[in-house]
């Protein structure tokens, strides 16, 4: 296609080098962190692994177009609303909110040491630090 651009991990907008290494690094203190945060509330354990694909369903925003998915998705896969999760668990005392911030946390932060980033609004794969998942014709 004319015109189109697929993004590589030397394009514009995609960290790479010791930048990504250090979004890695700081990924798995947030993990880390979250993990505990939830240790901290006494609630059990597997609420971690169950609720650890909570945040995966605002790609359900992509179902309105890649610019809502991309704004969906980001919401849930960066740290503010899980730490704003946190904080109203914790100032306000309820382990539910503490628990799904804490676990927020941890998704953030496996995802980013495991390499996937915040979404641009042009194509699901197309993240801060590079391409995800296959590439199609019509998208990056």
């Amino acid at each position: 296609m004319t015109g189109t651009v697929v993004p590589t991990a030397t394009s514009p907008g995609v960290v790479t080098g010791r930048p990504r290494a250090w979004l890695q690094a700081e990924g798995i203190a947030l993990a880390a962190a979250g993990l505990i945060a939830h240790g901290s509330t006494g609630a059990p354990w597997w609420l971690v692994p169950a609720l650890f694909l909570v945040p995966d369903l605002a790609m359900l925003g992509y179902l309105a177009g890649d610019r809502v998915g991309a704004w969906t998705y980001n919401l849930s896969h960066t740290a503010p609303l899980a730490v704003v999760l946190l904080a109203a668990g914790l100032g306000w005392d309820v382990a539910a909110l503490t628990v799904a911030g804490a676990v927020g946390l941890v998704h953030v932060g496996l995802d980013r040491a495991l390499g996937y980033g915040v979404k641009y609004d042009d194509g699901f794969g197309h993240t801060h630090l590079g391409m995800k998942g296959p590439a199609g014709p019509d998208r990056p």
